[in-house]
């Protein structure tokens, strides 16, 4: 099908219009979500209890004419269940394979730290390769796939940190910020009236209070087929050689020891993984803007988020309080544009 670059632009922002709605104060979350999707990228999101983690993927996925499926990790969590298994079939006398919640399109993975490294190797083999191989039989998943994974940053036990190879399959590593008054106040009204229309919707159709219930806003959907013209529209948008060669600076910039004073906090750099990340996300960022081509402001917009959970911090940087996006963003104020 054919989208004219108008009509995909009024399609995301009605898109973006929606989950705006449903989460309030979330506007960078919500163009990470959609970048990624067009990027056929996996996100991982971090932050304390109660900030819309998981709503935020719930509601992302109503948007998407896709199959969704949550996982929630518990330390004794097994890679069959989320891989599927044969189960033997009694009135047949043989076995028959059962899908997991991995071939869907959505899957959201709740707590993915709680998972243990054998289910988390499980889940890398699909990330990186849209593959699921069991019992010796490899199993290629359906597009879109995409792995929305969250961590809670305050609790450690019972919790196995993601090895550095796992945390390199991810397009964004995001991390929320508890949110001021004025959001929070908007955040309470929100649920409040949500609760409110959810309690009257079991009332009987008599009653007088049901009459006065709100309509809430839809989502507004956008199909399989779309979102095949999205992606093969942001994978023709333009991406000039300076703009490759600004990526490659920055991601080279975490191994180089031209800028030892922010260097010196990074224990392990970035891989190339890093520059792909960027470069595909830029494209897809540039296309969400109604544009044709990547200017620099995109590359560093998305530069912190693709490479701040790619890099691992000294033991004296974690000290001293500082984060992945900090260097980055550090990185961004001196590597050279042209």
């Amino acid at each position: 099908m054919t989208i004219t670059v108008s009509e995909l632009h009024n399609r995301l922002s009605a898109a973006q219009e929606y989950l705006g709605s449903q989460l309030i104060g979330q506007q960078s979350l919500i163009s990470r979500l959609l970048v990624a999707v067009i990027a056929d990228g996996h996100i991982l999101i971090e932050g304390a209890p109660g900030l819309a983690k998981t709503r935020a993927v719930n509601q992302f996925a109503k948007i998407l004419d896709a199959d969704f499926a949550r996982v929630q990790s518990t330390p004794d969590l097994l890679p069959a269940d989320i891989t599927g298994t044969n189960i033997f079939q009694q009135n047949r006398g043989d076995f028959e394979f059962t899908p997991g919640p991995l071939f869907n399109n959505i899957v959201l993975v709740d707590e993915i730290n709680r998972a243990p490294p054998k289910v988390q190797s499980a889940l890398l083999e699909a990330m990186a390769e849209q593959q699921i191989t069991t019992a010796g039989i490899t199993r290629v998943l359906q597009s879109p796939f995409m792995v929305i994974a969250t961590q809670n940053s305050l609790e450690n036990e019972g919790t196995y940190p993601l090895p550095e190879a796992q945390l390199d399959r991810f397009m964004f590593y995001l991390n929320l910020d508890l949110p001021d008054a004025e959001t929070e106040k908007q955040i309470l009204s929100l649920v409040l009236e949500e609760n409110r229309i959810k309690r009257n919707s079991h009332q009987s159709p008599e009653s007088n209070e049901s009459k006065f219930t709100a309509t809430p806003l839809k989502p507004a959907v956008i199909t399989a087929a779309e979102l095949d013209a999205i992606k093969r529209q942001a994978s023709n948008v333009h991406i000039a050689p300076a703009i490759l060669t600004y990526i490659t600076r920055i991601v080279c910039a975490t191994r180089e020891s031209d800028y030892k004073e922010i260097t010196q906090h990074i224990r392990y750099a970035a891989s190339p993984r890093g520059s792909i990340a960027i470069a595909e996300a830029a494209k897809a960022y540039a296309l969400m803007n109604e544009r044709d081509h990547v200017l620099p402001d995109d590359v560093q917009e998305l530069a912190a988020d693709a490479l701040g959970g790619r890099i691992g911090l000294s033991y004296r940087a974690q000290a001293e309080g500082l984060s992945g996006r900090d260097i980055v963003n550090s990185l961004l104020q001196v590597v050279p544009v042209v």
